[in-house]
């Protein structure tokens, strides 16, 4: 059996430094144009080259995203673009749209293609299809089944890609036209509003005006709210089943959730691996994927159409055990102090929590807090100063410190 790869979103270059340092095989992104987030952070020119050499340093890969639904004014655009790219050396680019796709083939037909998610692949004679048009590899619709994989594994050559952790949209593997009709901000160029995520109320025709929750509280109701995706416990069957390349989602989400949940999936990728018979998933990493903000998870469609488990209705607020507060930029092991660039204010005499890319978490009391200058300061409220703190034991640049939240 092959070892599969990990795949990690990067939303920014900070993100893929720590999807990388957190055990990714492979990160995703776009640039500033052509990709299906527009409000992640995305790429210059200049950062693509910056993050591309970070990830060669540590023998992983950079695939662009270019899966939008492109109009003629992008395809004429493109072919520039495309030139680019292939100068700079990406691994591979995520393409949804024929045209798109035939264009890439043209212009840059060094540069393997991945087919992604929003063509809604969801049968093996698909997958053939993409195969024999030139493609590499494809990702495969949210919506499939575990025997569904097993048989489109068994009847195609190509590389399989499946989403296996991150946020879901309701609508069938992304392809969404609500967003369009209530905001005119497009989901599928990259604008979504997540306007599923809006609390709605019904209004009868012969009483207009007058907004009647779904059930009797004062919320309304999430009718179109979807959980989040969460495929650990599966993962052995997923090996079993011959998946390429387990990916997460996340570009717009946070650095500590890339690099949190990418060092769950790492960790247990490498045992389920090493034993494809060990059905057995540490608690421990239910428990870290906890600490991160997210909805109440869900195993999608793995197992069948989820119906109403596959949904949460009574609120959009996403949960967390635990809140990011800061990223190590250094550590003298002499004086045994850390310099932190704060993300979240934090307190002298606090205690918090520390983790790093090969590091198990530990917990410490903040002491002798200064700030970006050597001043003993009793509170760090400035968003991203660098203060430095007494650090008991050694943490390597990048890792994460993070409070619990007190109920």
């Amino acid at each position: 059996m092959k070892k599969p790869e990990l795949l990690a979103p990067a939303g920014e270059l900070e993100k893929l430094k720590m999807a990388v340092l957190y055990g990714a095989d492979a990160v995703y992104l776009a640039g500033r144009h052509f990709g299906m987030r527009a409000f992640a952070g995305n790429f210059t020119e200049a950062q693509m080259q910056e993050g591309i050499a970070f990830v060669r340093r540590y023998g992983a890969k950079v695939y662009v995203t270019l899966n939008i639904f492109a109009s003629n004014n992008d395809i004429r655009q493109l072919p520039a673009y495309l030139q680019k790219l292939s100068r700079m050396g990406v691994d591979a680019l995520i393409i949804a749209d024929p045209g798109v796709f035939s264009l890439a083939r043209e212009v840059v037909p060094e540069i393997p293609i991945h087919i992604s998610t929003q063509a809604n692949t969801t049968n093996w004679q698909s997958a053939r299809f993409w195969h024999e048009m030139g493609a590499k590899r494809v990702v495969l619709a949210r919506e499939v089944t575990l025997p569904e994989i097993a048989e489109i594994r068994n009847r195609t050559e190509m590389e399989l890609e499946m989403f296996v952790h991150g946020a879901m949209c309701w609508a069938y593997s992304g392809r969404c036209y609500l967003s369009q009709y209530l905001t005119g901000r497009s989901g599928n160029r990259g604008e979504c509003a997540q306007a599923c995520r809006w609390k709605y109320s019904l209004m009868e025709e012969k009483h207009p005006g007058k907004y009647m929750p779904v059930f009797e509280d004062d919320r309304g109701i999430h009718i179109l709210n979807a959980r989040d995706l969460c495929l650990l416990a599966y993962l052995p069957d997923l090996l079993k089943a011959g998946v390429d390349s387990f990916k997460i989602e996340g570009r717009m989400k946070s650095a500590s959730y890339v690099a949190t949940v990418t060092r769950v999936y790492r960790q247990a990728l490498d045992v389920f691996f090493a034993d494809p018979q060990n059905n057995v998933c540490n608690p421990l990493w239910h428990d870290e994927l906890h600490k991160v903000s997210h909805r109440p998870y869900s195993s999608g469609f793995l197992l069948g159409n989820p119906g109403e488990d596959g949904q949460e209705f009574s609120s959009t607020q996403q949960l967390t055990s635990h809140e990011f507060v800061g990223v190590v930029r250094a550590y003298d092991r002499q004086k045994k102090r850390a310099v932190v660039e704060m993300r979240n204010r934090f307190a002298q005499n606090e205690f918090l929590n520390v983790f790093g890319p090969t590091t198990e978490s530990q917990e410490f009391k903040v002491t002798n807090l200064k700030n970006s200058i050597g001043e003993p300061i009793q509170e760090a409220i400035r968003v991203q100063e660098h203060v430095s703190l007494d650090m008991p034991f050694p943490v390597a640049e990048y890792s994460l410190l993070r409070r619990e939240i007190k109920v």
